[in-house]
């Protein structure tokens, strides 16, 4: 089964339980990925979260309903998911500028989400910088925490508090020399996402190092990673000022544009992101887990 199929058999599950409970890991299943893998996939793909995506599905309905019966506002609000007729309204306010009741009155504008369908789309002007490499199996080590699926606390914060605490430096420090193997260009401190099963609405994630001769691992979590295949994405070169613009597209289309029409899918989501500086200016590379769909 391809991967636009697995997509699209994702969202026909989201279409078939918009009146009742949507269950993220059935979603995920549908999909034959991880519930944080179809998250990420989904809301760089669409720019939209999804969440947010079912929202506005579910609402879009109720709008139609308010329009076309004359069910009680509460009974359509607890059809579509919502606790009390006071959050549904706040949120049917939030979407459409109006109240439901409001929208029963003839002329009224309103606003409408249809169904996604996932597609690819031929662009191609843009080429993508990229290598398939297969690497045997080697060991990270560094400060690693277990996240919750939209959960309030975030790897940026994690990222931030390392920063400031001066953890990040003292990772660098410890680090050692790189491998050989790998570009002496990169900087020492990465970051690796979904390296291993946590549960099924948590990631894990690290900020992490390449373990080497001589490397000083104590007091950190070290992890294996596997032999793989990997796609790897690398940037052009930009400014500091400009680096979440562009990881942002780099994951925008790999998910987009190279995921879609090459065969491949992601393995459990695993992923590097390798920053580094060349020449006064900085690059970033995408590392993804990837095997061929059979």
């Amino acid at each position: 089964m391809d991967w636009l199929m697995r997509m699209n058999r994702a969202l026909d599950y989201i279409e078939m339980n918009l009146v009742g409970e949507i269950e993220l890991k059935e979603i995920a299943q549908c999909a034959y990925c991880s519930s944080h893998q179809f998250q990420r996939m989904f809301s760089f793909i669409t720019n939209v979260s999804l969440a947010e995506y079912i929202r506005r599905r579910r609402l879009t309905l109720a709008a139609i309903e308010l329009q076309n019966s004359d069910r009680r506002v509460v009974d359509i609000a607890i059809k579509y998911g919502y606790e009390s007729p006071v959050s549904f309204a706040r949120a049917f306010q939030s979407l459409h500028g109006v109240n439901p009741a409001m929208a029963r009155e003839e002329g009224t504008a309103l606003k409408a989400y249809p169904r996604l369908s996932f597609l690819i789309s031929i662009k191609g002007e843009e080429p993508m910088n990229y290598r398939i490499e297969t690497k045997e199996g080697f060991e990270i080590f560094g400060i690693e925490k277990v996240f919750q699926l939209n959960g309030v606390e975030t790897p940026a914060e994690l990222w931030k508090q390392s920063h400031e605490n001066g953890e990040v430096e003292r990772l660098a420090a410890n680090a050692g020399d790189l491998p050989n193997s790998l570009n002496s260009n990169y900087h020492k401190v990465h970051t690796v996402c979904s390296y291993k099963k946590t549960g099924e609405d948590t990631f894990p994630y690290m900020l992490g190092v390449f373990k080497g001769e001589t490397s000083k691992p104590d007091g950190y979590t070290s992890i294996t990673i596997p032999a793989h295949t990997w796609a790897i994405f690398s940037s052009d070169p930009f400014t500091w000022d400009k680096f979440d613009e562009t990881i942002e597209t780099l994951y925008r289309r790999f998910f987009s544009e190279w995921l879609p029409t090459t065969g491949y899918e992601q393995v459990d989501g695993m992923e590097f992101e390798i920053t580094g500086v060349k020449d006064g200016l900085n690059f970033v590379e995408l590392w993804f887990a990837v095997r061929q769909i059979s």
